[in-house]
């Protein structure tokens, strides 16, 4: 039995919404005939102890996104 994913439905820079936030794609690769993405979310104020780096980037199912 093959698995063929179809085309992606987002693309990397592009600004999607997601059930608790929104982010933008950085990139995306195919897993088991599903599309996964890594998804960087905007920072948000300093925090009074500074910043290391990106405060969030998760990765998220394409049927979670919705494109902005």
């Amino acid at each position: 039995m093959s698995l063929t994913a179809t085309a992606p439905r987002f693309c990397r820079d592009q600004a999607v919404r997601f059930l608790g936030g929104e982010g933008t794609i950085k990139s995306y690769q195919s897993d088991a005939g599903h599309w996964t993405y890594l998804v960087e979310m905007p920072m948000g104020p300093e925090p009074e102890m500074g910043r290391i780096g990106y405060e969030t980037t998760i990765t998220l199912l394409e049927s979670d996104l919705e494109a902005l």
